[in-house]
């Protein structure tokens, strides 16, 4: 030091400048920032062309510097950096002013705007630490912005991402916030109030602390008079003037499809990871297989039947209601947080309850929330498995929760196809008839499962597809003894309940296993499309931002489910259910004539209500119920045709009329004979009018040849069940006729059907036979169905429909 003091003197700064040199790498690129101000959010597209979501990084709405008030830029140079465009980035002179402040006890910030703006672009590179390390960082950024951006480039990206509380990003939406305005109208005090919160946003937060909002809106205005931007004559009236707000949060906007959209970017989010894009700032278009008219119809029937089934509901769980249900009430309070937390306090489990009891307000609101009815509804193409609309609740911003993917609820009476099914596909027919008798299925273990309906058995012999359109359970279960539940439970994940564990238990054909919306519909959607299963698709394309497609997405190959007679059969049946059961309001209420059949479904005390119906160019299916399955809607208006049906119907009103799908589109009918099944199924009916005393004395079965090698015929009841005829009980509101069979005639050759010319008005649409000669469609390749899975040994009981 002696001989070299110059030297020695320099050795500080030259090790700063190698420590900051090595520094630069662990900086944002120069090319990431020149990309900063190109960012944008991934648009989300529906088929035709209309905006579903963005997908931004923050609350946020980019505006240039022209469409900013010119006051609020004045106030921010004069408070933050009035030298700015003086310096490149760096102000070296306040900087060592700030070094000088602090060495003295007095801490004071050097930092420019464009060092704040890199610090706000980049926390996780640069940090918030107050250290040398930091101050480097910062620096090193702040002059890799200025050798890419303007001045006015700068100010403009400075303001449109700083941060001002309550999700607002930038100064548009704060504008919109704190003075419900854009940020071209904001005045010179609303300026200045902004700008004064950047020193601490929540320390001077005008809401909850409008008296020192109001002391620092008064510094920026007096900096505004020392550095030139206001008049020292107005400075003084200006001060006296108090803070008015016109306060709302700004929420982002949710779309016509919240649940579908954030169901996409997740989707998304692993896409673009996989290819190397960034869903915030690569300005991605994906789109969508939905079609915004559906969706909106879809939105509209859910929004108008929740809210007439909440008055309803509003009245069955009144505050009187709610009070008399002592024990559920006290088991809802026992899983609320205020209760845990009480326990976790040291209080015993009855004083916690009494607490938690006697706070009037929070009981209010578990009633509201436990109370508050939820939705599902999905629509798709079955000849594509297209996603067409998805409605996940109710409400996005009140229940996030998602009823059509992540909900599993019983299906109950909507799962009795998959029975059906399986027996069409082992050589049953809809005209095959049982008795509607009390059954008993004995269990492992001695436990014994009597299935019943809501009227007592009416010992009647009914057709299978009479069957189901009556929803009958002793019918159903009597059907799942003769085909088995290994079968049942093969047909219905080969047709798209692949997610769901099924429960191989006799009780199984009444919708004991809890299943989801979504596969239930793909399910459906699959015996819509001739038994071939599509998984369901929810984009068609990704692109850039200047329209280049970088990945399209072709429907999956179909997947073969289940034979094409006996899907043709299976959705002739479920005709019935439309036509003469369960689902007749499609017809009656919403005056859909269309060619279409469903299935409704209810579970035990209407804890859930289903209904899914198909179309040959659209399904779509609703659930209706409380959140927490505790919680059950009443006899009068829980069961799927009254809560869930109107979804559907009101949909398929909308899309028919308009001609979203074609009216006059028809179902193929069965190629084996199929078209008589519901005309015998009728003279069976007349004749066990005319001769009651037939099902009494018994019957034989309906005599038709063997099926061919390749078919199953169904096998007897599993030994020893025995079936119980009830003695006949008095006759119901809607007494059902006695049955006599006549035999069935030897089915002509398999030929395919085409579709028929459009009926009279008024009339039921029905397809008509294809003339022989005509090509049958092909059935080459049938996959075979998935292993079934062990039986349990629980069973639930159901009493459904």
């Amino acid at each position: 030091m002696r001989r070299h003091p110059w030297r020695t003197l320099l050795i500080p700064p030259a090790l700063l400048l190698l420590y900051t040199l090595a520094l630069v790498p662990f900086t944002p690129a120069v090319n990431d920032i020149r990309k900063l101000r190109n960012e944008a959010p991934a648009l989300v597209m529906s088929a035709d062309g209309k905006q579903l979501a963005a997908f931004k990084r923050a609350n946020r709405e980019w505006v240039g510097l022209a469409q900013i008030s010119p006051t609020v830029i004045a106030a921010l140079i004069a408070t933050e950096d009035h030298r700015f465009y003086q310096h490149h980035g760096m102000d070296l002179r306040r900087t060592a002013s700030a070094v000088l402040h602090t060495l003295g006890g007095d801490p004071q910030g050097g930092s420019t705007i464009t060092q704040q703006l890199a610090r706000n672009l980049y926390p996780e590179d640069i940090g918030r630490a107050r250290t040398v390390t930091r101050k480097l960082k910062e620096a090193i950024t702040a002059l890799k912005i200025e050798s890419v951006y303007t001045k006015d480039e700068i100010l403009e990206t400075y303001l449109n991402t700083v941060p001002f509380l309550y999700n607002a990003y930038g100064i548009e939406m704060a504008a919109r916030t704190y003075f419900d305005k854009p940020a071209r109208r904001l005045d010179l005090l609303e300026s200045a109030t902004l700008i004064g919160m950047l020193k601490g946003t929540s320390y001077y937060n005008p809401v909850l602390n409008p008296e020192r909002a109001v002391q620092r809106r008064n510094i920026v205005l007096g900096q505004m008079v020392k550095h030139g931007k206001l008049e020292a004559a107005r400075l003084e009236g200006l001060k006296k003037r108090p803070m008015r707000l016109d306060f709302e949060r700004q929420l982002e906007p949710l779309g016509p499809a919240p649940h579908f959209a954030q169901v996409l970017k997740r989707w998304l989010i692993d896409w673009a990871d996989r290819n190397g894009y960034d869903i915030h700032a690569d300005g991605l278009v994906v789109r969508t297989t939905i079609d915004s008219r559906l969706q909106a119809a879809a939105n509209q029937a859910v929004a108008r039947q929740m809210e007439r089934l909440q008055a309803t509901a509003d009245a069955q769980w009144s505050p009187r209601a709610w009070a008399g249900r002592r024990e559920l009430v006290q088991a809802l309070v026992r899983d609320t947080a205020p209760y845990r937390q009480a326990i976790a306090q040291g209080m015993d489990e009855e004083e916690a309850l009494r607490r938690v009891l006697a706070d009037a307000a929070l009981m209010q609101a578990l009633r509201e929330e436990k109370t508050r009815l939820a939705a599902g509804f999905l629509a798709l193409d079955p000849r594509s498995g297209q996603v067409r609309a998805w409605v996940g609740s109710r409400d996005f911003a009140l229940d996030q929760f998602d009823h059509v993917q992540q909900a599993r609820r019983q299906p109950g009476s909507t799962f009795k196809p998959f029975v059906y099914g399986a027996a069409f596909e082992m050589g049953a027919r809809p005209s095959d008839t049982l008795v509607d008798q009390a059954v008993e299925i004995r269990l492992p273990g001695g436990q014994v499962w009597r299935p019943g309906d809501a009227t007592p058995p009416t010992g009647e012999v009914l057709t299978l597809s009479r069957g189901l359109a009556l929803s009958k359970n002793t019918i159903t279960a009597q059907l799942m003894q003769r085909v088995g539940p290994e079968r049942v439970v093969a047909l219905a994940q080969s047709l798209g309940v692949r997610q769901s564990k099924l429960e191989q238990v006799p009780s199984l054909a009444l919708g004991t296993s809890p299943v989801t919306l979504k596969e239930m519909v793909a399910a459906y959607g699959a015996i819509a499309n001739g038994g071939q299963y599509l998984e369901p698709v929810m984009v068609a394309s990704v692109e850039d931002r200047d329209g280049r497609v970088l990945e399209a997405f072709q429907p999956a190959m179909p997947e073969p489910a289940m034979s094409l007679p006996a899907a043709q059969m299976l959705v002739a049946a479920m005709r019935g259910v439309i036509d003469e059961g369960t689902g007749t309001a499609i017809r009656g209420r919403f005056g859909i004539q269309a060619d279409v059949a469903g299935k409704t479904g209810t579970t035990q005390d209407n804890t859930d209500g289903w209904f899914i119906l198909v179309h040959p160019q659209l399904v779509a299916g609703a659930w209706a119920g409380f959140n927490d399955s505790r919680i059950t809607m009443g006899d009068s208006w829980g069961q799927g045709a009254r809560s869930a049906l109107p979804m559907v119907g009101d949909f398929f009103q909308q899309a028919l009329r308009a001609r979203w799908v074609d009216p006059q589109a028809r179902f193929t009918t069965p190629a084996e004979g199929g078209l008589l099944d519901p005309l015998l199924g009728r003279i069976n009916d007349w004749l066990g009018s005319i001769f009651p005393q037939v099902q009494r004395e018994g019957r034989r079965a309906p005599q038709r040849p063997p099926p061919p090698a390749e078919e199953m015929a169904l096998p007897p009841a599993q030994a020893p069940i025995p079936a119980v005829v009830a003695p006949r009980p008095a006759p119901p509101e809607r007494d059902l006729p006695p049955v006599v069979t006549i035999p069935v005639p030897p089915p002509r050759p398999p030929a395919p059907v085409v579709v028929a010319p459009a009926p009279p008005p008024g009339a039921v649409p029905r397809a008509r036979v294809a003339q022989p000669g005509e090509r049958p469609p092909s059935e080459a390749g049938r996959g075979a169905p998935p292993p079934a899975r062990a039986p349990s040994p629980g069973v639930p009981i159901l009493s459904v429909e």
